[in-house]
C-alpha cells in the first residue's frame, strides 16, 4: 500500500482508521498508522496503548514492549500497560521480568491473590 494512505487525514480520521485496521485484525497496518499519529501526540496514552495492541498482536514483541514501558513510565498505574507488559514478557520467555508487572495490574484490578 502506498504510505500515503497511511498518513493522510487529520490525526482523529487517522484513530478512526488504525481502529478500523485493528478491528478487522489487520495490525501491521493498524501499527504503521499508529506511529505516525504517536510520534505527533506522544503525550496521549490511548494512541500509543493501541500502538503497543498491534505490535503484540502482529508479534513484534520488542515494539510493543517498548511502548508499553514509556506508558508505565509516565503512568505507574496504568493497569492494562502493566498487563500487557506482563504478558508481552511472559510471551517473550522473560517470566521473571513479567512477574511484577502482573502482579502490580493485578493488585490495581483488585485482585490480591497470588499473581
Amino acid at each position: 500500500m502506498d504510505t500515503m494512505y497511511y498518513d493522510h487525514g487529520t490525526p482523529a480520521e487517522r484513530w478512526e482508521r488504525a481502529g478500523m485496521f485493528f478491528d478487522a485484525k489487520g495490525y501491521t497496518a493498524a501499527a504503521r498508522v499508529l506511529g505516525t499519529l504517536v510520534e505527533e501526540v506522544p503525550e496521549q496514552t490511548a494512541p500509543r496503548l493501541l500502538l503497543a495492541r498491534a505490535y503484540y498482536h502482529s508479534a513484534q514483541l520488542r515494539w510493543a514492549e517498548a511502548e508499553l514501558r514509556v506508558i508505565v513510565e509516565r503512568d505507574p498505574v496504568e493497569h492494562y500497560a502493566r498487563l500487557m507488559l506482563g504478558r508481552t514478557l511472559q510471551r517473550q520467555g522473560r517470566d521473571d521480568e513479567a512477574r511484577p508487572h502482573l502482579r502490580i495490574a493485578a493488585a490495581l484490578d483488585g485482585d490480591f491473590d497470588d499473581a
